[in-house]
């Protein structure tokens, strides 16, 4: 039964991002989904793996807008940096501690450095991510901190 709604669902996703309905489109959609499929099922995701969406929903979307808010000033700066005549970056690589305590959360987390322009999440380790910014200054590693504690935010205490 899990895998006939995972090969809707995918098959949905599939067709609203390509917005196309040619024939051989649709039926890459189908080869795709079916490999996905058969892979997930190999790997035992599909009926082993409970799905568990440990967060306050209201409080996601909310971290959803902000982050989005930081990913759109991040390009502004990353765009300045390469735009600007004499390039001055500060590379740095540092660890930030994991504040979220859910798996979902911590990958979560980890994406949303990836996310914002001028960082990604290097490593990841079972307290810490180790994060490589293009733009580093004294303020970044407390920037990063607060994201962490914003998806701590959203985590459900009940679970």
């Amino acid at each position: 039964m899990k895998i006939l709604v995972l090969a809707i669902l995918y098959g949905l996703i599939w067709v609203s991002f390509s917005g196309h309905f040619d024939f051989l489109l649709l039926s890459f959609g189908v080869i795709s989904v079916l490999i996905v499929l058969y892979t997930l099922h190999r790997m035992r995701i599909v009926d082993e793996t409970p799905v568990k969406f440990q967060m306050n929903l209201f409080k996601f979307i909310t971290y959803c807008f902000w982050l989005i808010k930081e990913i759109l000033r991040s390009n502004i700066t990353v765009a300045k940096t390469i735009l600007s005549p004499q390039i001055k970056i500060k590379q740095n690589m540092f660890y930030v501690p994991l504040s979220p305590k859910s798996e979902a959360a911590q990958v979560i987390f980890a994406n949303s450095i990836t996310l914002t322009p001028g960082t990604i999440t290097v490593e990841t380790e079972k307290k810490s991510l180790l994060v490589h910014s293009l733009n580093f200054s004294d303020s970044t590693e407390d920037e990063i901190a607060d994201m962490g504690n914003r998806v701590s935010r959203c985590e459900r205490k009940d679970t």
